[in-house]
């Protein structure tokens, strides 16, 4: 596994929050365990209809899965230095093991995508709008800058199909979350963090392709990709860059892998001429980023995932997992995006006490010291 070629390594730590440090929200280690011992319940509830594993083996092993996660956060929370029971590697205590020691405890028992079925659900739902979310797009007055702009209103709509956040799945369960509804009542800005005018400024300022090549690192299945980010990156082509759409190797809670991503990329290309001709000249395409996390640590990539972005001068980083609860602070050779909306009410305190606040985090290029004695 090796870097991103344009993160800047000086400094980097992937996680944002220090799960064993008291903050000034007051957040401690056991507010950050109680948020994935939160999820139990709608984990639980997919894994006793993972037609992968036997009926009748499937509830005890949703009941074995239940004690030893519970049992592994238990014992984090007793002694924090200390690895937890059959997970030598659970250390240090942050958002990324967290949700490895999760995965770690599905496995054991036999589960390896209980959310197969809703991705596939939620997929064929999101296509049938996506015609009208690209044609309200095309119909926008004001040229590039407008259609960016409610194309990243459209990313934070989309990113509340989250099955992780118990905010979100108790959402999903009751039927809410409706896509152009979610849009326009999304919080009124400021959010929690707000650099919407500074993007807006930089492409309104730019003549011609702003970025050449964007690497573009998407979250949930659903319309978190199928109308949030496939509409941002037919906004980024009819600009003239360059789309590669990096997703997962494996399964995790509800996000999109590559593997699912290429036929349903097919699928909206289908229904697009633009992107119809965008995947057959290889404009767009899918790559495997080697994660199976719902977050993501830079450093951990595939070779394929780095060769495919050397040239890339746009990083978006999209979702809670992979722009806000990592990589938030990350710094890069080249401009970066990080888009999320706040589905954890922990994660909220931290910032401006807002569930469902939006993170619209945007940096240009960096530049990097030159190592001693070299010069630039």
């Amino acid at each position: 596994m090796v870097e991103l070629h344009q993160l800047i390594l000086d400094g980097y730590n992937p996680c944002t929050f220090d799960y064993g440090k008291q903050t000034d929200d007051l957040l401690t280690l056991r507010d950050w365990t109680e948020v994935f011992r939160k999820s139990i319940p709608t984990f639980k509830i997919h894994a006793l209809t993972d037609p992968n594993v036997s009926e009748e083996l499937r509830e005890a092993a949703v009941q074995q899965f239940e004690i030893d996660f519970n049992a592994a956060l238990d014992a984090l929370l007793k002694d924090p230095t200390a690895p937890a029971p059959g997970h030598p590697d659970s250390h240090p205590v942050n958002c990324y093991t967290l949700c490895k020691l999760r995965e770690d405890c599905l496995h054991a028992v036999g589960f390896r995508d209980i959310f197969a079925a809703v991705k596939a659900a939620e997929n064929d739902r999101a296509l049938q709008l996506l015609p009208s979310v690209i044609r309200e797009l095309d119909e926008l007055e004001g040229g590039f800058p407008a259609e960016l702009e409610l194309a990243l209103r459209g990313v934070f709509a989309g990113n509340i199909f989250d099955l992780g956040a118990a905010a979100s799945a108790e959402l999903h369960a009751a039927g809410g979350g409706a896509f152009a509804s979610t849009r326009a009542q999304l919080l009124p800005r400021p959010w929690a963090v707000d650099n919407l005018d500074e993007v807006l400024a930089v492409v309104r300022g730019t003549r011609g392709t702003r970025w050449r090549q964007a690497a573009l690192f998407v979250d949930n299945a659903g319309p978190d990709v199928v109308l949030g980010m496939l509409p941002l990156a037919r906004v980024l082509l009819k600009a003239g860059t360059k789309v590669l759409l990096m997703a997962n190797r494996g399964p995790t809670i509800n996000d999109i892998t590559a593997g699912e991503l290429v036929p349903l990329l097919r699928r909206a290309a289908e229904m697009d001429e633009l992107l119809q001709v965008a995947v057959a000249s290889e404009n767009i395409r899918v790559v495997c980023s080697g994660s199976d996390l719902p977050v993501i640590d830079l450093t951990q990539l595939s070779k394929e995932a780095v060769d495919a972005t050397a040239d890339c001068d746009l990083i978006i980083l999209e979702g809670m997992g992979r722009a806000i609860e990592t990589n938030l602070h990350a710094r890069f050779t080249c401009d970066s995006l990080k888009l999320g909306m706040i589905k954890h009410p922990e994660v909220a305190a931290h910032f401006s006490k807002r569930l469902y606040d939006c993170v619209c985090k945007f940096d240009r290029a960096t530049q990097q010291a030159s190592p001693a004695g070299v010069k630039g």
